[in-house]
């Protein structure tokens, strides 16, 4: 089955930086673009970036970008989220989800979404 574990989340000072890891397994890594989505306390889910499967593009959503960079090792099936110059709004649970392409034949050719969700990690960034 499809298994999503985050880890390196914990307090952190403004100004400073973290490093998320997601083991993937259950999937051919490989094959899949790949997501970050967090949650702060009392909002919503915020998409925060988006690796496709070679990991040669990369999209980031604007409150994150030059701050923040996504990566992935599929020799190791690994996802990674490296965030520098943490700011107390980014304290949220941090998700790592796969993607899903699916082709359609319309005028389109294709939807994707995103099929599974790791249980997520939390960062806090405080003084």
């Amino acid at each position: 089955q499809v298994q999503l574990v985050e880890s390196g989340g914990g307090l952190v000072q403004p100004g400073g930086s973290l490093r998320l890891s997601c083991a993937a397994s259950g999937f051919t890594f490989m094959n899949y673009w790949m997501y970050w989505v967090r949650q702060a306390p009392g909002k919503g889910l915020e998409w925060v970036s988006t690796i496709n499967t070679g990991g040669g593009s990369t999209y980031y959503s604007d409150s994150v970008k030059g701050r923040f960079t996504i990566s992935r090792d599929n020799a190791k099936n690994t996802l990674y989220l490296q965030m520098n110059s943490l700011k107390s709004e980014d304290t949220a649970v941090y998700y790592c989800v796969k993607g899903i392409t699916v082709v359609t034949g319309g005028s389109a050719g294709y939807y994707y979404g995103l099929d599974y969700w790791g249980k997520g990690t939390l960062a806090t960034v405080s003084s």
